[in-house]
């Protein structure tokens, strides 16, 4: 096992760089080294992670970070990939990026980096074995974690899946949907059928489902704009012949050795997993329709809480360290 870790964030002004800085600043095993943001250069990353005003001195800075031993990389999509084609970093350095940019395995190089998708609870020896890493999207993380367990039966076919999200998950940058305005007392339904998170969930379920693949007409889903900031709720119905008692002993199986998922019988909500690296899923059946709810936080579990869970595993520390956190219930 490592002892402590050199952390190095590109992007740091972003939702997703203020959660990485408040879980590594409590992490035991990590060093916050360099947090780089051209626009904010030289300003303490309390004056923009306010929540952060008394945790850290810590500055900005302009220069990329030199002597470390992992970089995050919390960039806009398409933007991680022009990075690391214009900086060069030594073949020592761990990287996560945190975009979209290597998660399918066809666009999954950057000169001689390999990424590996960043999973746990389908790559977890993968993960530990690897050098760089591109972290699942929010979307995809929730969707798949309700789905793998059938994916690995052969179970899979026909899905129809709906999911609404907090308005964090469009990012920090303003847009017409983004405003409180705007999104007080609404919903809206958004990439209907076309979100960029697909293509990587079917990549997953099929590595496990190969046999009986789920193609992308077989795929449906419609994600939701919610009148909320934090967190990701899924439900996905399709047809299975299989009793409740047996699907749910079958979710226990898969996820028994995964700390971060639960399976409950209770309804969910979103407040169990708000502040959380926490997915919780609950299974219902109605005559021959099955029906599986998952629930997480779309910053941590669906983003920064999900990269310090693949750190961890790169560097042999606990899979849990730093991210035994409270959910923010009340």
């Amino acid at each position: 096992m490592a002892n402590k870790v050199s952390v190095g964030i590109i992007g740091g002004a972003g939702y997703t760089a203020g959660e990485l800085i408040r879980i590594l600043l409590q992490h035991p095993f990590a060093e916050l080294t360099a947090i780089h943001s051209k626009s904010n250069a030289g300003n303490f990353i309390y004056q923009v992670h306010q929540d952060l005003i008394g945790e850290t001195d810590l500055k900005f800075t302009g220069d990329l970070p030199a002597e470390i031993d992992v970089l995050f990389l919390c960039l806009g999509h398409g933007e991680s990939k022009k990075f690391l084609a214009e900086n060069s970093f030594a073949d020592s350095v761990k990287i996560i990026d945190l975009a979209n940019d290597f998660r399918l395995s066809a666009h999954s190089a950057s000169g001689n980096r390999n990424f590996v998708y960043g999973l746990p609870e389908l790559q977890r020896e993968a993960i530990r074995n690897a050098n760089n890493i591109a972290n699942p999207g929010c979307f995809a993380t929730a969707i798949q974690l309700g789905l793998l367990p059938l994916a690995k039966a052969g179970l899979l076919h026909d899905v129809y899946t709906t999911g609404i999200t907090g308005s964090t998950g469009a990012g920090q940058s303003l847009a017409p949907t983004s405003h409180f305005s705007w999104r007080a007392n609404n919903i809206q339904a958004y990439k209907t059928l076309t979100h960029q998170h697909n293509a990587e969930i079917l990549q997953s379920i099929n590595s496990l489902q190969a046999a009986a693949p789920l193609t992308k007409d077989h795929f449906s889903f419609v994600p939701w704009r919610g009148d909320f900031t934090r967190g990701i709720f899924i439900s996905s119905q399709l047809n299975c012949e299989e009793t409740i008692e047996n699907l749910n002993a079958l979710y226990n199986d898969f996820y028994n050795v995964h700390p971060f998922t639960t399976v409950t019988t209770d309804a969910v909500y979103l407040k169990q997993v708000v502040n959380t690296n926490k997915c919780v899923i609950q299974l219902e059946k109605v005559g021959s329709k099955l029906v599986i709810h998952s629930v997480i936080d779309n910053l941590v579990k669906g983003a920064s809480g999900q990269a310090i869970q693949n750190m961890n595993l790169i560097f042999g520390f606990e899979e849990t360290a730093g991210l035994k956190l409270k959910a923010s219930y009340f």
